[in-house]
Parts: structure tokens; C-alpha cells; sequence
């Protein structure tokens, strides 16, 4: 996964696992190298910020990368039954849902339609926490969307793992690892930022 990014941000794809034969050849199952959780945002395509193919990654997305009861079955499903040995939470910059949970904390914010404030809602305790830091650090300044960002995604790997029995025991078996990161919307890259568990280098996606 390192190397694809790479390939992506260097302009230089290779496509791989997307020919006809190859997926002749997934007809008959699946064995991805790794389960990734990210946004839903349309610029986070993860097969092609990866430069994978077909039954490389096993994907959920959502917007803002929010824990759900079908996020966690689903995870669980490719740690259980696909045997995948990473997890990838990919969050990103200029996150829509992030902005929204910003937003939404203003005293005059207009009303949000029930199911998009139930979707952001998990984000809105990183908000509080950031703001009350800016208000020890930096009173006054307007709050610093990117570090909201980061403070989800800590969350988002935190909720998960207390979402997940079947999860923490893997990772306290040495049978898989998480890898929080977040996607750089111009640059194409993306950067961990947090690591549970062991890595291994063949699925790393620094």
C-alpha cells in the first residue's frame, strides 16, 4: 500500500489486479490484504490513492468516518472470515462532515436534517475538546479544522476498538494491526498517524 501511494502521488499508476483474467479469477473468492474505514468523500477513493485492484482492499466508507453498529460488523466480517491482518481508518483535510460538526456548535446554527446530525454527532465531542485547548492556547482564533480532523480519527480507532472484542483480541493476539491515517487532499499522500499493534511492511500504507 506504501508503494501504491507512492505511484499515485507520483502521477505513475499501475493499475494493477483490474484485468479480465484477474477478475475471472475473483469469481470464485476473495482474499484482500487489508480491511480500510474512511469517509465517503468522493476524493478518497481508496483503490486509487492506493493504486490497487480488485479484491485488494475491502472497503466501508461512510461520511466522516463515523462508527456504526454495520461499520463494526463489517470490519469484523473481513478480520473473522476474510482473515485481513490491517485495518486502515483513513480520515482526510477539508473534511465536509468535520465542518459540519464545527458548524453545528455555533449558537445561531440552523437546524441539521436528523439523520446528517446523527452522523456527524459522534464528531462534535473533538470539536468541544479542540476548542477548549484554543481557548488556553490561542483565545480568539478561529478553530483549527485540521486538528478537529486528527482528534476524530483518534476517536474513530478509539470507539472501534471498544466497539470490538473480536477486534482488541486480534490485535492483542499479534494478528492484526491498525493504522489511523489521514489523506492530503492536494498532495495525494497520506500520512499515519497513529499505529495499534504490528505493521507489516507488505501492507504498511505510510
Amino acid at each position: 500500500m506504501r508503494a501504491g501511494n507512492a505511484r499515485f502521488v507520483a502521477g505513475a499508476p499501475q493499475h494493477p489486479h483490474q484485468d479480465v483474467d484477474w477478475r475471472s479469477e475473483l469469481a470464485t473468492g476473495q482474499k484482500p490484504q487489508a480491511a480500510l474505514f474512511g469517509c465517503a468523500d468522493s476524493r478518497l477513493a481508496a483503490e486509487i490513492i492506493f493504486d490497487e485492484g480488485l479484491g485488494d482492499l475491502f472497503v466501508v466508507r461512510n461520511a466522516g468516518q463515523v462508527i456504526s453498529d454495520s461499520v463494526v460488523g463489517s470490519l469484523e466480517y473481513a478480520v473473522a472470515m476474510l482473515d485481513v491482518a490491517l485495518i486502515v481508518v483513513l480520515g482526510h483535510d477539508a473534511c465536509g462532515a468535520v465542518g459540519a460538526a464545527i458548524e453545528s456548535t455555533a449558537q445561531d446554527a440552523p437546524a441539521l436534517a436528523p439523520h446528517i446530525w446523527r452522523q456527524i454527532a459522534p464528531i462534535v465531542p473533538a470539536v468541544r475538546r479542540v476548542m477548549r485547548e484554543q481557548a488556553t492556547s490561542a483565545p480568539g482564533t478561529p478553530i483549527d479544522v485540521e486538528h478537529v480532523g486528527r482528534e476524530h480519527l483518534r476517536d474513530t480507532v478509539a470507539d472501534l476498538l471498544h466497539s470490538s472484542e473480536l477486534i482488541s483480541n486480534a490485535i492483542a493476539d499479534g494478528r492484526l494491526a491498525i493504522v489511523a491515517a489521514n489523506y492530503r487532499l492536494s498532495e495525494g499522500t497520506v500520512v499515519p498517524d497513529i499505529i495499534v499493534g504490528v505493521v507489516d511492511d507488505d501492507t504498511d500504507p505510510a
